[in-house]
């Protein structure tokens, strides 16, 4: 087939944004003295657009690519070119398929068509008559990454970002060769790590010199002169001057591999297990793929890899992670529901942090690394205060020792933060944000000290997880200052902030707060001053229930796993003891306090924080979880035991409750935001697509509210 055969499914997408395939023809440098190897075709794609909108590959795009392409093995034909090399636009080479139309193949006939016209693509490129190369000077992501895979050759610039193959975390497979070739590439347990293990580890990428050292690259080199340096590179292989070494290659047929090949799919299915309970299909068949395609032809393989896409195509976990994904983190989060004019927003030129403690100490850090302003940390006594420095420093050298920040960014980020046990240093404060012990009145009594303190446009926020912003800023003669910015630990991690707006926070402070966090490079949702906010509110409900039913007389293995066809990052026991035993408890009494008997304080959870035990498992001799005997000689237990299936819809149901309430009192804009909330402050699994989709498709949201949070469609169609 030709691309120009594939033009009817083109034609389903006349709006999509195309990257176009620009040729230009290069007479190859020179070596030492010798003539020329001849005229050698360079393709950059680009889209026209600036860095804000990476290169993608629609239909329209590939069926450009693959004409193209087509042209080029015919100039082959004729001896008019010695090879083909094809680049990007800066910053990109592609950032893979454009997920905007995959998302709108509604029939799977098209999905397969999609499917089949990257591998007609794909394999014009890897059979062009003369040498292949890819030069990766930017992001190549999923059908990105696998273009360089299909060429013969690839250079790497050690300033691109961002290589990797998603597939798995998005919901599908590798389907334009990445599985078949990679593994073969590079060996089959560096291709589960690449395919496996970097996906569903939030979506971990490759840098340039990563990519090179597992071999996915022939030559490395620095970005100034990274396309001077790869034709002069590329000039030397099509001369024979220069044969690449792959020591990593593997022959699938050698006995030896095909142990490793085992090996490498069972740890896959091992990791994907831990890391999903096997509740998203996609990386099952990412390694189904990889299992089978070690004695297949690539041929074989490809028609395989079609057939899978198109099937996964039109699952509800992949219209769920896109909806996840694109909707939610790529574009909602980037224009904040309620945020105020930016321009309202003051200067912040130096930030406050009240208390040295490990959060506080955290965000000094977050602070003085990506804002680059003074920060000052006070507590009660100066042996406190040392430690919180000392903290920071330390976390600045162990950067320093992985080579994530250079000697002078860590001698400048230590100079920012320094510490006292006046607050009279935060006089020239722009912004002061509080990180003291979880209580309304030792809070109320920082901000008053504040007040009397800082300058009257200076900002009070609060870090508090669960409390009344309100109530901490109904005794100041300016409580319009004052405004919740919530971080969730480890503070460098976690993406999200909530920011809580009290009914007297004014625009100017609201908008201050949504640049910091811009500036500090997380995502910011606007929330309304309710307890615990949105994800501490959710979490707790959830933990909540799960406790009550092991309190009931549930074994705690039926109750601890009942929510694993949810495929969450880990059990309510495990967050419960990760968290700590006292503070998920303390929240648990505020939201008792505020809601009632939808949050239940429970009695064995008190008399384990009251013996000092930090969880209820504890890990067996041969590496089992068990509840040791004298935990359980504290704990007495109804005579109502639940079923795991019980269990699992009384949670639903108990959440799907609680968000409705709380869209009922506006705490967010729209059951949107709290997906949002729950994807990047709780790991909320994508292919869930957040948590309001979810309770759409198993029935919850009918079976307690009477209809669907989401409107019927891509993300929450009937499981």
């Amino acid at each position: 087939m030709s691309a120009a055969d594939f033009t009817k499914l083109a034609d389903l997408f006349p709006d999509e944004t195309v990257t176009h395939t620009y040729v230009q023809d290069i007479e190859l440098p020179v070596q030492a003295g010798k003539p020329s190897p001849g005229t050698f075709a360079l393709i950059t794609l680009d889209n026209g657009l600036d860095h804000s909108r990476p290169t993608t590959l629609g239909p329209n795009t590939l069926v450009g690519l693959g004409t193209v392409l087509e042209g080029l093995r015919e100039r082959a034909a004729r001896g008019e070119i010695v090879g083909v090399g094809i680049t990007g636009k800066p910053h990109y080479l592609v950032a893979g398929a454009d997920l905007s139309a995959v998302k709108n193949l509604e029939k799977r006939e098209h999905g397969l068509w999609m499917a089949q016209l990257g591998h007609d693509v794909y394999g014009t490129l890897a059979n062009l008559g003369v040498p292949s190369f890819a030069f990766i000077n930017g992001a190549a992501l999923g059908g990105g990454l696998e273009i360089a895979l299909q060429s013969r050759y690839r250079t790497v610039s050690t300033g691109a970002g961002a290589l990797a193959l998603p597939e798995a975390f998005l919901g599908l497979v590798p389907g334009w060769g990445g599985v078949y070739l990679l593994p073969r590439l590079i060996g089959p347990g560096n291709a589960v790590k690449v395919m496996i293990e970097n996906p569903l580890s939030n979506n971990r990428t490759l840098t340039g010199s990563q990519a090179f050292s597992l071999g996915i690259a022939d030559a490395l080199f620095e970005p100034a002169d990274f396309l001077e340096q790869s034709l002069a590179w590329a000039a030397e292989v099509i001369s024979g001057e220069v044969a690449p070494e792959r020591a990593s290659a593997v022959d699938p047929a050698d006995p030896e591999t095909a142990e490793k090949w085992a090996a490498a799919v069972a740890a896959g299915r091992d990791f994907v297990e831990a890391k999903t309970s096997n509740a998203a299909p996609a990386p099952g068949r990412v390694l189904d793929i990889m299992a089978a395609n070690r004695t297949m032809t690539q041929a074989e393989s490809a028609a395989l890899e079609c057939e899978t896409l198109a099937e996964l195509m039109q699952s509800d976990e992949f219209r769920a992670t896109i909806y996840a994904f694109l909707d939610l983190v790529q574009k909602r989060s980037k224009r904040p529901a309620g945020a105020p004019d930016r321009k309202l927003a003051r200067p912040v030129t130096k930030v406050g942090v009240v208390g040295a403690g490990l959060m506080a100490s955290q965000l000094a850090l977050l602070f003085a690394r990506q804002l680059k302003v003074p920060v000052v940390m006070t507590d009660i006594d100066q042996s406190r205060v040392d430690k919180g420095v000392g903290y920071v420093h330390a976390e600045v050298d162990k950067l320093l020792g992985r080579k994530k920040i250079s000697q002078d960014a860590a001698n400048r980020t230590k100079a920012l933060v320094t510490g006292s046990v006046s607050k009279d240093v935060f006089a020239d404060a722009d912004f002061v944000i509080e990180a003291v012990f979880e209580e309304l009145n030792v809070k109320k009594q920082v901000f008053a000290e504040l007040e009397a303190i800082v300058t009257p446009d200076c900002i009070l926020a609060t870090n508090t997880s669960s409390l009344s912003v309100t109530a901490m800023a109904e005794d100041l003669q300016h409580p319009e200052r004052v405004v919740g910015f919530h971080f969730f630990n480890p503070v460098a991690v976690m993406p999200l902030v909530e920011i809580v707006r009290a009914p007297k926070t004014d625009d100017a402070v609201l908008a201050t707060a949504f640049e910091l966090a811009k500036g500090l490079k997380k995502t910011a949702v606007l929330v309304k001053d309710a307890a615990a906010f949105v994800v501490n509110r959710i979490l707790l409900r959830l933990m909540g229930e799960v406790t009550a039913a092991f309190d009931e007389g549930t074994p705690a293995e039926v109750a601890d796993n009942a929510l694993r066809p949810m495929g969450l990052p880990m059990t309510p026991f495990t967050l419960g003891a990760m968290v700590g035993l006292p503070v998920a408890q303390h929240v648990q009494e505020s939201l008792h306090a505020a809601f009632g008997e939808r949050f239940k304080v429970s009695a064995n959870l008190q008399k384990l924080i009251d013996n000092g035990v930090k969880g209820l498992w504890a890990t067996g001799p041969d590496g089992s979880k068990e509840i040791p005997e004298s935990t359980l000689a504290l704990l007495s237990f109804g005579t109502s035991p639940s079923t795991s299936e019980q269990v699992l819809q009384r949670t639903q149901d108990a959440l799907a409750e609680e968000i409705g309430l709380m869209l009922a009192e506006g705490v967010v804009a729209g059951p949107e935001d709290i997906d949002l909330c729950m994807i990047l402050g709780a790991g909320w699994p994508m292919f869930l697509g957040g948590i309001t989709p979810y309770l759409d498709r198993v029935g919850a949201s009918e079976r307690v509210n009477g209809r669907r949070f989401l409107q019927p469609g891509a993300a929450s169609r009937p499981a």
